[in-house]
């Protein structure tokens, strides 16, 4: 049974980075034709796709985030991680580490609340 887990600070200042690490106690992160994804949703708005690492360490980031994310991993822990630098308050959002094949998002983290602000 998948279980992902998020887990990383719920207070940014504004400027600062965001650091979210995600826990895949389900099955190894370098499971083949899987990715492991990053979506947010902020307050009032729909779900918005942030990036994804692939089983084989590639990585693809939303075009309108891609100046500021980088998404690595630690096979050795099963985890990967998003770091979103230079946040504003428009990064407010739940954060949700989600698996699946490919533009499939099956498995889903219960959601980390993250609030930029001074």
């Amino acid at each position: 049974q998948v279980r992902l887990q998020e887990s990383g600070p719920g207070l940014v200042k504004p400027s600062q980075t965001l650091s979210l690490t995600c826990t895949d106690s389900g099955g190894s992160i370098t499971t083949r034709n899987y990715y492991w994804s990053w979506i947010r949703q902020p307050p009032g708005k729909g779900m918005e796709w942030v990036g994804y690492i692939a089983f084989s360490g590639a990585t693809l980031y939303s075009p309108s985030l891609k100046s500021r994310t980088s998404i690595s991993r630690d096979t050795s822990k099963n985890q990967f991680t998003l770091q979103l630098t230079s946040v504003t308050p428009e990064d407010t959002a739940v954060y949700y580490c989600v698996r699946g094949p490919f533009k499939r998002f099956d498995s889903w983290g219960q959601g980390t609340q993250v609030t930029v602000s001074s």
